[in-house]
C-alpha cells in the first residue's frame, strides 16, 4: 500500500483538486449559441482560467449545433469540465445524430461559412464526435494549457 509519501506531487495535485463542471442547456438559436460563448467566458473567468481559445471553440461548437444540429422544439446542451491538469473539455450537444460534423475542403478566403471546425482543431489538442441519448451527438474539443491556435 503506497504512503502519502510515496505519491508524486502530481498524483496529490489530482487527489486534492477535484474536477470543475459546468453544464447548461439553452436554445437551438443564434440566442443560445451566442449565451453559450458568454456563459463559458464568465465561468473560467470565475474558476480563474484564461477563456479566449475557449470562447473561440464553444462559438464555433454552439453555432453548428444551431446551424446543422437543430430539431424543432429540441435545444442544445453545453459541458465544460476543467480538469486538474488545466486540461478543458467543451462538450456540445445537439438534436442530430445524423449529420456528423467533418472539415471541409479548404475555402475561399472570403468565404461566409467552412471555417468553424478548422478553427476547433486550432486550438483543441484534439476533438471529436460520439452518440448521444435520443439519437442525439457530442461533438467535444480538449484544450490543453500548453497549447494555442496552431
Amino acid at each position: 500500500m503506497a504512503t502519502l509519501g510515496d505519491m508524486s506531487q502530481k498524483s496529490l495535485a489530482e487527489i486534492s483538486t477535484p474536477v470543475r463542471h459546468f453544464t447548461i442547456q439553452l436554445s437551438a438559436t443564434r440566442r443560445g449559441a451566442r449565451l453559450a460563448r458568454l456563459l463559458t467566458e464568465r465561468q473560467l473567468d470565475e474558476w480563474g482560467e484564461p477563456y479566449e481559445a475557449a470562447a473561440h471553440v464553444v462559438a464555433e461548437l454552439a453555432s453548428n449545433a444551431v446551424l446543422h444540429g437543430r430539431v424543432q422544439g429540441r435545444d442544445f446542451r453545453l459541458g465544460v469540465k476543467l480538469h486538474p491538469d488545466r486540461t478543458l473539455r467543451i462538450e456540445v450537444t445537439d438534436a442530430r445524430g445524423d449529420r456528423m460534423p467533418r472539415i471541409p475542403d479548404p475555402v475561399a478566403d472570403d468565404a461566409e461559412r467552412g471555417r468553424g471546425l478548422r478553427i476547433v482543431s486550432a486550438y483543441a489538442a484534439r476533438w471529436g464526435v460520439e452518440a448521444a441519448p435520443a439519437h442525439a451527438k457530442t461533438v467535444w474539443a480538449e484544450l490543453t494549457p500548453d497549447r494555442g491556435p496552431s
